[in-house]
């Protein structure tokens, strides 16, 4: 048998796997229809289009899609950033500066490959990102051989990374700085002076800035602004910076696996060359469906009224309760109940909700954890099983409390 990579050591099981050995020996509430609230995946209906736009193309089965994209989707996507992010026209080609993925993950995960991960002196590179985080980024930084470097993004910082806290060796052998605006799992948006201030950090110190703006378009009450729309007002080139954007969320589209990265043109060219060999292309019917979606804003705005209303639920059922504060973006909860592991285990037990505690999302575990005393819970039912599962919620976890405080 040959070695395994050593770097498959260094990766905690993934956080899904993780759960599922958590509650693998906890018996569901019985009588109880159980409820998935773990994953953030998207249960509203996709567009009618998504099926129409498939069908008209379905004589394109039998070709092998281009891996740069074609024309008309690369340029559905710059229209939409275009609109989204009021950039202006002559930024941005579509030819150069967009590329087509599989859905993101794919992408942010190989996207290290593109970086060297030795330094001149023979140390390895860092790869910075907010604790808690999307686990794809800590995978990426191992699995491409750099130094994972996880920074607290708790309620003191706003649930962002402290850039003042940054030190300039730590900055200095930074080869790339994950972030995710809105934040997941807290919902923090990283407002344009925190967006300009990382990239001009960013051009400083030579290091690629990733911008994850996978909820830009699932927000509260006002848009997020964006990597993209704050970088060319300090340099309309776009040095340094890709964002990433995708059709899961925005879209309700999460099996359509199509996404797409946008910025630096050079990068974007680099990448183009690596994607050639290793990944998955999109067919050619899918990305039609793709560009009907990002050609379509209506959609968007009702999409996101539905999740506003299951916030208003939130509000009513759980303000006061839980360290609940409303989310500027995105579709999670992330309350503080003093320790999530045991809360998930009470809430599946009790209640027969499957949420996912804070600390699987962090490099750490235990107290130490940014993410020890919370759960995070997806609003991604309808409005009526949002409330059900709430207020299960809320009678579960204050039930354990009394009983807790009764001993």
């Amino acid at each position: 048998m040959p070695a395994p990579n050593p770097r498959l050591e260094e990766l905690p099981p993934f956080p899904f796997a993780r759960l599922r050995a958590l509650l693998a020996e906890v018996e569901p509430a019985a009588g109880l229809e159980p409820l998935d609230l773990s994953i953030g995946e998207p249960r509203h209906e996709p567009p009618a289009l998504v099926a129409s736009a498939i069908a008209a193309q379905a004589h394109l089965w039998n070709r092998y899609p281009p891996p740069a994209g074609t024309p008309g989707f690369c340029q559905s996507c710059r229209a939409w950033l275009g609109r989204r992010y009021r950039l202006p026209a002559d930024v941005l080609d579509p030819e150069t500066a967009i590329l087509p993925l599989a859905g993101t993950k794919e992408g942010l995960f190989m996207l290290p490959a593109l970086l060297a991960s030795l330094r001149r002196d023979g140390s390895r590179a860092a790869v910075l990102m907010p604790d808690p985080f999307y686990a794809v980024y800590l995978g990426a930084a191992v699995m491409g051989g750099f130094v994972p470097v996880p920074l607290p993004a708790t309620g003191a910082t706003g649930h962002l990374p402290d850039l003042d806290a940054l030190r300039p060796e730590l900055l200095a052998r930074t080869a790339l700085f994950f972030l995710c605006s809105p934040a997941n799992p807290q919902g923090a948006v990283a407002d344009e002076d925190y967006l300009a201030r990382l990239y001009t950090l960013a051009r400083e110190y030579d290091f690629l800035l990733v911008v994850d703006e996978c909820y830009g378009e699932i927000y509260d009450r006002l848009p997020p602004p964006g990597a993209l729309e704050v970088a060319v007002r300090i340099d309309p080139e776009v040095r340094n910076l890709l964002v990433f954007h995708s059709l899961s969320k925005r879209s309700n589209a999460p099996g359509l696996r199509s996404g797409f990265v946008a910025g630096d043109a050079a990068l974007i060219a680099r990448f183009r060359h690596l994607r050639a060999y290793a990944a998955a292309v999109q067919p050619l019917p899918l990305m039609a469906a793709a560009e009907a979606l990002w050609n379509d804003d209506e959609h968007v705005a009702a999409n996101r009224a539905r999740y506003r209303r299951k916030f208003d639920l939130a509000e009513e059922l759980l303000a006061g309760r839980f360290g609940f504060t409303r989310p500027p973006g995105g579709f999670f909860l992330w309350l503080d109940v003093d320790n999530g592991v045991e809360a998930a285990r009470i809430l599946w037990r009790d209640a027969a909700l499957r949420v996912l505690p804070g600390e699987y999302l962090s490099a750490s575990s235990g107290p130490a954890s940014p993410g020890h005393r919370y759960i995070r819970v997806a609003m991604v039912h309808d409005e009526e099983t949002i409330r059900q599962a709430l207020e299960r919620l809320r009678h579960a976890l204050e039930g354990a409390r009394l009983r807790e405080a009764a001993r």
